[in-house]
C-alpha cells in the first residue's frame, strides 16, 4: 500500500488540502503553546511557591470562557470563521512576545502572569469554538470524526513534545526561550489560515441579528436535543473535577515527588504520549459513530487513575498512570466532540460548539479553585483522590445507574 492510499484509507481528512495545511500549522503552533503552558506553570511556582496561586492563574485563564462563551457562539455564527482565526492567532502571538519581554528584562511579576492569562482566556473564548466548528467546513461530515481525531493527535503530540522540551529549556536556559519559541510558532499557522481558500457557508450571516436572541435560540436548541445536552452535562462534570491537569501535575511533581522542572516536563509528556497514541488509533480505526458507553467508561477510567496517583509517591508509577489517563482522556474528548458535532445542524454549530467550549474549558476556573483550595487546606494526594471519587459518583449517579434501571424496566415490560 503506497502512502497516498494509506492516507486515503486511514486518515481521509488529510486528503483535503485546506485541512492538511491547517493541521500542519496547528502542529507547529501547539508545540509552542505546550512549551509556554509548561513554562508558565513552573514560573508561577518559582515566583510564589503556592499551589493556590497557581490555581488562580489557571482560573483566570479560563474565566472569560465561562463568562463570554455563549455570546462568542452567536458571533461565530455571523462572521466568517477564517477572519476570526486570523485575529485570535495574531493575538496569541502578541501576548507570548509580551511575556517573553517581561521575563527577558527580569521585570516579570505574579500579577503580570495573571493579566496575561486573563487576556489569553478572552481570545481563547473566540478561538476554541471557532476551530471546532470550522472543521466541518474543511472536510465535510463524512470525514469529520477522522478530522477531530487528527486534531486531537496534533494537540496531544504537541503535549508529548512540548513539556519535555520546556522542562529541559527551563533547566538549562531559563524561561525566556520557552515564551519566545511559542511566539514564533504562531507564524506558520497564521500563514496557513491566510492561504485557506474555501467558500464558507454564509447563508446564516446577518449583520442585523440580535445576539441575545441568538444565544437564547442556541440554548433552546441544545435543550431540545437529548444527545447534545446529556453529552454537555457529562463533559461539565469531568472537566470540573477531573481534568485539572495544569494544576494537579505540577503539584504532584514539585510537592509530592520532590522533582524539578525536567521531571515535571516528563510527566506532562507521559500523558501526552498516551493521548497521542490513542488519538492516532481513533483516527485510523474509528469508522462508526461515537458510542455513549465509551463516554461513560472513559470518564470513569480517568477518575480511577487519578485516585491511583493520590496513593503513590513513585515517579514511575505516576508516569504510567498519567500515560493511561492520556489514553482515556482522548477516548472521552473525541467521543464527546463527535457526538455533539454529528448531531447539530449547521445553523447552530457555532453556538453549540461555544457551549461545548464553555463546559469543556469554561468550568476550569471552578475546578482550578477547587483543586488549589483542597490541596492547600489538606494535601496534594488527598486532592487527587477526592477529584477522582467525586467524578465517578456524579457519572454513575446521573448517567450509568439511571440508564441501567430504565433498560431493566424496558425488558420487563
Amino acid at each position: 500500500m503506497n502512502t497516498n492510499n494509506m492516507i486515503k484509507n486511514y486518515f481521509p481528512a488529510l486528503t483535503h488540502k485546506e485541512f492538511k495545511n491547517f493541521w500542519i500549522g496547528c502542529m507547529i503552533s501547539l508545540i509552542g503553546t505546550w512549551i509556554q503552558n509548561t513554562g508558565q506553570a513552573w514560573l508561577v511556582l518559582t515566583l510564589t511557591n503556592s499551589s493556590f496561586k497557581l490555581g488562580i492563574v489557571s482560573a483566570l485563564q479560563f474565566t472569560p470562557v465561562l463568562i463570554f462563551s455563549l455570546f462568542a457562539g452567536a458571533v461565530i455564527d455571523n462572521i466568517p470563521k477564517r477572519k476570526i482565526l486570523l485575529f485570535t492567532q495574531t493575538g496569541f502571538m502578541i501576548l507570548a512576545f509580551i511575556l517573553c519581554f517581561l521575563v527577558l528584562t527580569n521585570k516579570v511579576q505574579y500579577w503580570h502572569v495573571l493579566v496575561l492569562a486573563f487576556l489569553l482566556g478572552c481570545i481563547n473564548t473566540l478561538d476554541m469554538p471557532t476551530r471546532q466548528s470550522f472543521m466541518i467546513e474543511l472536510v465535510g461530515k463524512e470525514d469529520l470524526i477522522n478530522a477531530i481525531a487528527l486534531n486531537s493527535s496534533v494537540f496531544n503530540g504537541a503535549r508529548l513534545i512540548g513539556p519535555g522540551v520546556s522542562g529541559i529549556m527551563i533547566h538549562y536556559f531559563g524561561f525566556t526561550l520557552c515564551f519566545f519559541l511559542n511566539a514564533l510558532s504562531f507564524i506558520p499557522l497564521i500563514y496557513s489560515i491566510y492561504k485557506i481558500n474555501i467558500k464558507e457557508n454564509n447563508k446564516f450571516f446577518d449583520k442585523k441579528k440580535n445576539i441575545m436572541k441568538d444565544v437564547k435560540e442556541g440554548i433552546r436548541y441544545i435543550c431540545k436535543n437529548p444527545i447534545i445536552y446529556r453529552t454537555v452535562i457529562i463533559i461539565a462534570i469531568v472537566g470540573t473535577f477531573a481534568m485539572n491537569y495544569s494544576v494537579l501535575i505540577p503539584l504532584q511533581a514539585k510537592m509530592v515527588l520532590n522533582q524539578g522542572s525536567k521531571e515535571y516536563g516528563y510527566l506532562m509528556s507521559c500523558m501526552g504520549a498516551g493521548s497521542f497514541i490513542a488519538a492516532v488509533f481513533v483516527a485510523a480505526k474509528n469508522r462508526s459513530g461515537p458510542k455513549r458507553l465509551l463516554l461513560y467508561f472513559s470518564g470513569t477510567a480517568i477518575s480511577l487513575f487519578l485516585v491511583g496517583i493520590g496513593f503513590t509517591k513513585s515517579f514511575t508509577v505516576s508516569a504510567i498512570l498519567l500515560f493511561l489517563i492520556g489514553i482515556f482522556n482522548i477516548l472521552f474528548t473525541t467521543t464527546a466532540n463527535s457526538r455533539i458535532q454529528l448531531n447539530v445542524c449547521d445553523e447552530y454549530r457555532g453556538r453549540v460548539m461555544s457551549v461545548y467550549s464553555l463546559v469543556f474549558t469554561g468550568v476550569t476556573p471552578i475546578g482550578s479553585i477547587f483543586t488549589g483550595y483542597v490541596s492547600t487546606k489538606f494535601n496534594v494526594p488527598f486532592t487527587f483522590i477526592l477529584s477522582g471519587i467525586v467524578t465517578v459518583i456524579f457519572i454513575w449517579v446521573l448517567f450509568v445507574i439511571p440508564k441501567k434501571n430504565s433498560d431493566s424496566k424496558t425488558v420487563k415490560a
